[in-house]
């Protein structure tokens, strides 16, 4: 049976963990920027535009999924509206709170974006073995879920 970790031991896993998914976090953000420019997108547009492909949300929900500030959200949400991607229709649950749709336009852009995005879902599973990248997958939504449960208690 191994040794306990120190406390010490501890805090640097954590610090690993955390440099680790920033860094993964910035690679992400830059392979989403160079996926969604032919589409015309930003990663920041294409990440609220696909948050709301399968139903429409209100700003905060987005924000609460995508776990960032409703005020970012807003920004971009508003953007994607002026430019004819997206548009706010009426909430039958919060009458000021309006629901975010894309529009055609917004689904067509987001569907540009499907070959690249398949291509590295393909290269990703090669590199890492379908088993490896389930697992990928299952550590991370472990660690989302241990860090929401016990950020919820304080």
């Amino acid at each position: 049976m191994p040794e306990p970790l120190s406390g010490r031991e501890r805090q640097d896993l954590l610090s690993r963990t955390a440099l680790g998914v920033f860094h993964l976090n910035g690679q992400f953000l830059s392979v989403s920027e160079e996926l969604a420019r032919p589409a015309g997108l930003t990663a920041a547009w294409w990440q609220v535009l696909g948050a709301v492909l399968t139903e429409p949300l209100p700003v905060a929900g987005i924000a609460r999924t995508m776990g960032i500030t409703r005020q970012s959200v807003q920004r971009v949400a508003d953007l994607l509206a002026a430019r004819g991607l997206a548009e706010y229709v009426p909430n039958p649950a919060h009458r000021r709170a309006k629901l975010l749709r894309p529009t055609e336009a917004g689904r067509a852009a987001v569907a540009r974006i499907d070959p690249g995005h398949a291509e590295l879902a393909d290269r990703l599973a090669e590199a890492l073995g379908e088993a490896g990248f389930a697992e990928t997958v299952a550590v991370l939504d472990r660690l989302s879920a241990a860090l929401s449960a016990i950020t919820s208690e304080n």
